[in-house]
């Protein structure tokens, strides 16, 4: 009996098990089906990838995770593995993909736009293969994309100005490729960018002024491009600049003032065509300073001779003249004997010497062959010797601060284990002892020096604290200067000395470290890659020797019963969590909800009361169906807008999901940006920037005291109309709003409109997931009065084309300061009687002052078109986008508008109760209301 109901119990785990762990979603099966057929596998490295789940079976490379019950790729890590072929479109399909890696392959041909779908991709590695073709302006639809890496391709065409909408990129590496064109002004508006390296490509054209714009730039590096024009002046507000390298460039004009880079480390003007003199100021933090080959003159400034931490001055073959005063120089040389100091100076017109102490130490190098200085009294010794080759080939006095200590020649590691001895700083932990190394190809994309012995500890202590080891189990065994510079290592990683060999838990862990990027950043070493990392152990992975034997009767006895016990035991909990599905589900939907908003900040209900004084009624600043909003200040000043949930409401619990969701997924100017949320003590909490001027909505009312002139408006209705077009056309997938409205249009301290409220909104469907809908999805009918598409009241059927027509009220609105439904009308019936009694003026809102009339008319056409009841006669966002900026384009002066109110009377006996003037334009209209200038609206056929 005890057998038959072990028997059942296992069968029940089996089934469980079946039920309970979820198959690898078939899309994305079929997906990496179509990437294993277009790529070549010639060495089998791909063997595994047979049967039908993926994460199951454990294919090698492919990383999953369980969301609700199913189990999605969210890493694709195809690094170092010989494969050649091409990157097949279907890669588009792993929806759920946060990490693409096929860094160091030889894939060929170019990448393709489906990419842009993955709009849950955080790390995009294809550097170090063989791509060709353009950029996918589509890639800018990955607005959660940190590392961008492309470098040692050969990719051409421009840079798609769509990258301006990756937000959330830390790290541009497109060097060393075949880009053209010029960088793309847009990019300006990176405001996270770290690094910006487009070195070794053909990119021509100016450099874009804008990038002064990104604060959090660290290094940008430019380098063997065709640029023309002189470095922009406002690049020294990059404050946190720490590395500018502009070599070779075909740069002119003066270097402009550095002395604002107050981080400046490494400065590399070099081989351009820079007139002037050097600079007078400069950050104490420079290190390398090269600005050889141009056509600089005058003195060497003091600036120069007094910077302590300088390490490299390279200012050969320029026009420089005067004295070379050593008798001043100040670094940490006097006190610092690890440091180096290089000074090239030959091949200008310096007619002056002055020696100093400085000089005379072993590790300062001073060069000055070719100058006048050196033909009539030599200052003798090395100074003036010819030196041709690279500077950083000198030989260099051993600079290395660690104690120089080597293991004891007796001791002998056995060769057929391919161990090696742990040596140097060891013997601080222990005694030498023998051990197999884990050995890394490691590579210094933009270092912050030019001279790496000094700095050779420093690397050791940040690696090895970047990966949780020892000083000791860190050993850099050889390392070589390629061009870029980039410095290039090999590393050896020993296990402690309790062991000789790393477990396969420990290199799994140390290689997701280098792979995931999760070393921080550092802003002398700067960006690096891992060329490879060899993952064999001895003896095929046998970590220890020893013989095997078969388990007792016993042993398996005991095992049955820990699996019996087990299984009644997952069982139990499995009825119980059945019983508890709703709660379970709630819960895990808002826990859900939290890990999509990873990065945004999580308050808490006690930081939430703070800001607002406990709720205060006084800070209470509007409010609607969701709930109240309050104007708020969080701790570190900054103000902002507080939607606090109705307790209990659960459509407001809807709504606060899918307005995290969403908002994690958009990030544009014309959309208010979330700041954070609460989900604590059984509240819900969404944060925003705080839009000082409220509401579209609050400035059309009669009472209101800061009416918007016409210029005013026509720029709110562009602003929102791009925000608009953003989540139609430039999300992924694309969003419809579904209750756009004059309320849902803030206006910021210089009345600049962005979008709100995305409660209601909803995804458009996936053609290839959802079949063909048409862009229509079948939805109850959400939305306010007086803005709902009728097509979409009557049939369900939403569409981005439902935007349009609310937008289109919207329009309405800011040409009649009405609302959408006043006293039971309805604002798009009224203007279309009025259209169809040809009296259109006589309900435009005269609180807008003067206005053109070849502005107003397209305005008053356009939003007509807007609001057809047949879908089809509507423009699309984008039409109204081009529109809007073409009635822009016509206001002479956006900022000066007049207004007359005058009494006319004409021969024909009209009386004029109130003409605009504009630019000697006369817009009126006659007592009655009837407008003068009516036949010259555009028709459109009125419903």
């Amino acid at each position: 009996m005890i057998c038959l109901r072990a028997f059942f119990i296992l069968l029940i785990l089996s089934a469980s098990a079946n039920i309970c762990s979820g198959l690898t979603d078939q899309n994305e099966v079929s997906a990496l089906k179509a990437i294993y057929g277009a790529v070549g596998d010639v060495f089998n490295r791909l063997s595994n990838w047979a049967g039908d789940d993926p994460c199951g079976s454990g294919w090698t490379g492919v990383i999953c995770e369980t969301i609700n019950g199913v189990d999605h790729v969210t890493e694709l890590r195809l690094l170092n593995m010989n494969l050649t072929g091409s990157i097949a479109p279907d890669v588009g399909n792993l929806t759920e993909l946060v990490i693409l890696d096929f860094m160091w392959n030889n894939i060929t041909g170019s990448i393709p736009p489906e990419i842009g779908n993955l709009s849950k991709l955080y790390l995009l590695l294809l550097n170090g293969n063989k791509l060709t073709g353009q950029l996918p302006p589509e890639l800018g639809n990955l607005s959660q994309l940190n590392r961008f890496q492309i470098d040692q391709n050969n990719i051409s065409g421009p840079i798609p100005s769509t990258f301006q909408f990756l937000n959330n990129a830390n790290h541009f590496h497109m060097n060393n490729n075949s880009l053209n064109g010029s960088i793309p002004p847009e990019l300006g508006r990176l405001e996270n960018l770290i690094h910006l390296l487009l070195d070794n490509n053909d990119l021509s054209g100016q450099l874009p002024p804008e990038l002064s714009n990104i604060s959090t730039l660290l290094i940008m590096q430019l380098d063997n491009n065709h640029f023309n024009g002189s470095i922009p002046s406002n690049y020294s507000q990059l404050k946190n600049l720490t590395k500018l390298s502009l070599r070779n460039c075909n740069l002119t004009g003066i270097i402009p003032d550095v002395s604002g880079m107050s981080n400046l480390a490494y400065l590399d003007l070099s081989s351009n065509q820079l007139t002037g003199q050097l600079p007078a100021s400069i950050s104490q933090t420079i290190t390398t300073l090269d600005l050889a080959y141009n056509q600089l003159d005058g003195d060497i400034p003091d600036a120069l001779y007094k910077l302590r931490g300088l390490e490299l001055l390279l200012l050969r073959n320029n026009l420089l003249d005067g004295t070379f005063n050593g008798s001043i120089m100040e670094h940490d040389s006097f006190v610092n004997a690890s440091s180096v100091l290089i000074l090239d100076i030959q091949n200008n017109n310096i007619t002056g010497y002055e020696s100093g102490a400085l000089l005379n130490l072993p590790n300062v190098t001073l060069k000055l062959f070719g100058n006048p200085v050196c033909n009539d009294s030599s200052p003798g010794g090395n100074v003036c010797t010819e030196y041709n080759g690279s500077i950083l080939n000198l030989s260099l006095p051993n600079t290395a601060t660690s104690p120089s200590l080597q293991c004891s020649s007796e001791l002998t590691c056995d060769p057929s284990r391919n161990f090696e001895l742990v040596y140097g700083l060891s013997l601080l932990y222990g005694q030498c002892h023998c051990a197999y190394p884990l050995n890394i190809g490691y590579r210094l994309k933009s270092p912050g020096f030019a001279i790496f012995p000094p700095y050779e500890d420093g690397f050791i202590v940040y690696l090895s604290s970047g990966l949780n080891l020892s000083v000791y189990q860190v050993n850099v065994s050889s390392y070589n200067w390629e061009p870029g510079p980039r410095l290039n290592m090999n590393i050896n990683l020993f296990p402690k000395n309790t062991t000789n060999e790393f477990t396969e838990a420990e290199v799994d862990n140390l290689f997701n470290t280098f792979s995931t990027w999760s070393i921080p950043d550092n802003d002398t070493f700067g960006p690096y890659e891992v060329l490879f990392l060899n993952r064999d152990f001895p003896y095929n992975g046998t970590l220890s020797s020893g013989t095997t034997s078969s388990l007792s009767g016993g042993a398996i006895a005991g095992i049955i019963i820990s699996v019996i016990i087990f299984t009644a035991v997952l069982v139990a909990v499995i009825m119980v969590l059945i019983a508890k599905r709703q709660q379970r589900y709630t819960r895990a939907r808002r826990h859900y909800e939290r890990i999509k908003v990873a990065g945004v900040k999580d308050f808490t209900y006690e930081e939430m009361a703070k800001a607002t004084n406990n709720f205060d009624k006084s800070t209470e600043v509007g409010q609607g169906g969701y709930g109240k909003v309050y104007r708020g200040t969080l701790a570190d000043g900054t103000v902002v807008a507080i939607k606090r949930a109705q307790e209990g409401s659960l459509q407001g619990t809807r709504e606060f999901c899918n307005e995290i969701e969403l908002l994690s997924r958009v990030h544009h100017r014309n959309l208010v940006s979330l700041i954070g949320f609460c989900d604590d003590e059984d509240e819900q909490m969404l944060v925003y920037e705080y839009m000082e001027n409220g509401t579209v909505r609050d400035h059309l009312n009669s009472n209101s005291k800061q009416p918007l002139n016409f210029a005013t408006r026509i720029q709110i209705a562009l602003g929102s109309a791009r925000g608009i077009h953003y989540l139609h056309t430039e999300a992924n997938p694309p969003i419809y709003h579904r209750d756009i409205k004059a309320s849902n249009i803030l206006l910021d301290s210089y009345r600049r409109a962005k979008v709100a409220d995305f409660g209601l909104s909803r995804l458009a469907p996936v053609a290839e997931l959802e079949g063909d809908t048409g862009g229509d999805v079948s939805t109850v009918v959400k939305g306010t009065p007086g803005y709902l598409d009728p097509e979409y009241f009557y049939t369900h059927k939403l569409s981005d084309k439902s935007d349009v027509y609310s937008f289109g009220v919207v329009l309405l609105e800011l040409i009649t300061g009405m609302q959408a439904i006043t006293k039971g009308k309805n604002l798009v019936r009224e203007v279309n009687l009025a259209y169809e009694a040809g009296m259109l003026l006589s309900i435009v809102d005269h609180r807008m002052g003067p206005y053109p009339a070849e502005c107003l008319r397209p305005l008053i056409s356009m939003a007509i078109s807007c609001c057809q009841d047949d879908t089809n006669s509507r423009p699309s966002m984008s039409e109204v986008v081009r529109e809007l900026e073409a009635i822009w384009s016509l206001i002479p002066d956006k900022n000066t508008m007049v207004s007359l109110e005058t009494s006319i009377s004409t021969d024909s006996g009209v009386n004029y109760s109130k003409d605009l003037v504009y630019n000697n334009l006369l817009v009126s209209s006659d007592v009655s209301g009837r407008a003068l200038m009516t036949n010259s609206i555009p028709e459109v056929s009125p419903r």
